[in-house]
């Protein structure tokens, strides 16, 4: 589903919290560049941080339950913003962050770090209610 905001087009995606259902978000990603042009690098950078955004959610908040993870992107003439949302159990950022002491690498846990990488900013909160919230915002070149 499509809205205007002001100068900025919504489109707002609700997906299964199941791995298999994650490549919509990225095809919904990908049509983006049809109302407002960016560089395939971007667009690349874009899709990465979203799978890991929604890889964080599908993972962490139903446990391997019935879920649904909300995308929304939010396309404004000099940046994207996409928010993802889910209402589980989501998981502890502070528990998990980088400063972590530990010597070794487990699988999985660098998908906050990527995305820190990628994005211009990033917010991770929980939402009233329960559940997570993960905004993340990459401005966009005139």
């Amino acid at each position: 589903m499509a809205s205007g905001i002001g100068d900025a087009v919504a489109v707002r995606l609700s997906i299964p919290a199941k791995p298999e259902y994650i490549s919509l978000g990225r095809l919904a990603l990908t049509g983006l560049p049809r109302l407002r042009t960016f560089p395939d690098d971007v667009l690349a950078d874009l899709k990465l941080a979203l799978t890991e955004a929604c890889t964080n959610s599908v993972r962490h908040a139903y446990d391997g339950g019935e879920g649904v993870v909300e995308i929304v992107y939010e396309l404004h003439p000099d940046r994207l913003v996409v928010v993802v949302t889910d209402s589980g159990e989501g998981f502890d950022h502070d528990a998990t962050g980088p400063d972590d002491e530990t010597d070794e690498l487990t699988e999985g846990g660098l998908g906050i770090a990527i995305i820190q990488a990628l994005a211009d900013e990033l917010e991770i909160s929980r939402r009233n209610g329960g559940g997570s919230r993960l905004r993340f915002v990459k401005r966009l070149s005139s």
